[in-house]
């Protein structure tokens, strides 16, 4: 078939032909680049979310720290309204019996 075109449009056609063949080449390079580029970007995006899975992890542990922590100076306070509690029926005591000590002795 191509010894039935003529040589003219031949001579029309290849050049443009190889231009265009040159510019897909050209395009599947910059279509290759931009694959790595996106694969890369993959990559990133994967890094990042371990990271954020690792410091959702912290947090959760910090969480439960504090949690902890406050856990144990409620039990701390909660043992210290019971002595302050002890302290005052002590002293409540004592005011009464003073007072019978008093009545007794007078």
């Amino acid at each position: 078939m191509a010894e039935k075109i003529p040589s003219w449009i031949e001579r029309l056609l290849l050049p443009k032909l190889s231009e265009i063949g040159g510019e897909i080449r050209a395009l599947n390079a910059r279509i290759d680049s931009l694959e790595k580029a996106i694969e890369g970007f993959r990559n990133e995006m994967g890094g990042l979310r371990n990271e954020m899975e690792s410091l959702r992890n912290e947090m959760r542990s910090l969480r439960n720290e504090m949690l902890a922590r406050f856990d144990a100076v409620n039990a701390r306070i909660d043992g210290l309204e019971k002595s302050i509690s002890t302290r005052e029926e002590l002293a409540e005591i004592k005011a009464r019996l003073a007072t019978l000590e008093k009545k007794v002795s007078g």
